[in-house]
């Protein structure tokens, strides 16, 4: 069997996550992780559950350690450090789009997670920086001939429904906050990555620096293409957020084909007929 193309340099990722902490903008930069803390903070309180085993997965505990400090904090690596069974509820918190197996999480987190147990998963979505992807890929063209990876692929909600499906999460859901973030030029974008730890730690990436050449035309490209009127450049960041439940008895479940016990036309108080063939 072919195994699946490795997508991340986990070692490249640790590196920069780790440099992030030391720059003196990291606290700023973190912003989109705050704000994916704020909605699922809001989330928990909708639930009608007290959770006395909960655990977060992420790369960042020092900010999801207020989600809640009883929580266990687990680094969201390939192999998670949680133990089966043992929660009740289970955050994935803004790693997962760096995942070489993605279900793989999605199918630990379950286990980890006790009979009618939540989880919550939140990470950056397909939307996500989609102006700064258009203008390095048409600056790399520009000035070299061709193309490198450089951006993260990110997942699609649709995607993401079904590999919750798959993992075997009962009652799944998934929605999606888009917001637009403006930047004074293209360095401060850039410095904001770097700071939050999200810069290319790709497989596939180049192992030498970028051209000031390419950057210099990104830069131009992007100011020429998605700037504000008041000639900020704007930027796209979109968070998806995954819910869904491990499987017990208690749950809702859908009806068996047939079983229904009375008529849609009778509910809808008008007259049944059939359908022609020629419509």
């Amino acid at each position: 069997m072919t195994e699946a193309p490795i997508l991340t340099d986990r070692t490249a990722l640790a590196r920069h996550r780790a440099r992030a902490r030391t720059l003196p903008d990291h606290g700023p930069a973190m912003f989109l992780h705050r704000l994916a803390l704020t909605d699922v903070q809001e989330r928990l309180t909708e639930v009608n559950r007290t959770f006395t085993a909960p655990a977060v997965v992420s790369g960042f505990p020092e900010i999801w350690r207020d989600l809640r400090p009883d929580a266990r904090q687990a680094p969201d690596d390939e192999r998670l450090d949680l133990v089966p069974g043992a929660h009740d509820l289970v955050v994935h918190a803004m790693g997962l789009h760096w995942a070489n197996d993605p279900l793989g999480q999605l199918v630990q987190c379950r286990r980890a997670l006790r009979p009618d147990g939540l989880f919550i998963a939140v990470l950056p979505g397909g939307r996500s920086l989609q102006e700064l992807r258009t203008s390095l890929a048409e600056a790399e063209a520009r000035v070299t001939g061709g193309l490198s990876p450089r951006v993260l692929p990110m997942a699609e909600i649709r995607d993401l429904g079904g590999l919750m499906q798959r993992a075997g999460f009962a009652l799944p859901v998934a929605d999606s906050l888009v917001q637009t973030v403006e930047y004074r030029d293209f360095a401060a974008l850039m410095s904001d990555l770097r700071a939050a730890g999200e810069t290319n730690a790709l497989a596939g990436r180049l192992r030498r620096f970028t051209s000031r050449s390419v950057l210099a035309a990104a830069a131009t490209v992007y100011a020429g293409t998605f700037v504000t009127a008041e000639g900020r450049l704007r930027a796209t960041a979109e968070l998806l957020f995954l819910t869904g439940w491990a499987p017990h008895d208690s749950q809702q479940k859908p009806l068996r084909p047939g079983s229904a016990r009375s008529r849609l036309a009778d509910a809808l108080g008008v007259p049944e007929g059939r359908l022609s063939k020629d419509g």
